[in-house]
């Protein structure tokens, strides 16, 4: 995972689809900064969120994401 940001929330480079529902649940929901972020992910699904967001708690232990094909990263000029 690229995390070209630094965990600021800035791109969407760490994208990650949690793969199980109920995990996802446990989790808090993503704010407005994240969800304008995941807008820009490739292969956007309803269990998306940015891996730099995520914070780990006992709750989550267990965490299983997978990784989108590919990720975009507009700071390094990916769109012309």
């Amino acid at each position: 995972m690229e995390g070209a940001c630094g965990g600021s929330c800035a791109c969407s480079t760490c994208h990650v689809i949690v793969t199980d529902q109920d995990f996802y649940d446990k989790m808090p929901e993503p704010e407005d900064d994240e969800n304008d972020m995941l807008d820009l992910a490739f292969g956007l699904q309803e269990t998306s969120r940015l891996g730099c967001q995520v914070v780990m708690t006992p709750e989550l232990d267990g965490l299983v994401v997978k990784l989108p094909s590919m990720t975009r990263n507009l700071q390094a000029g990916d769109f012309r």
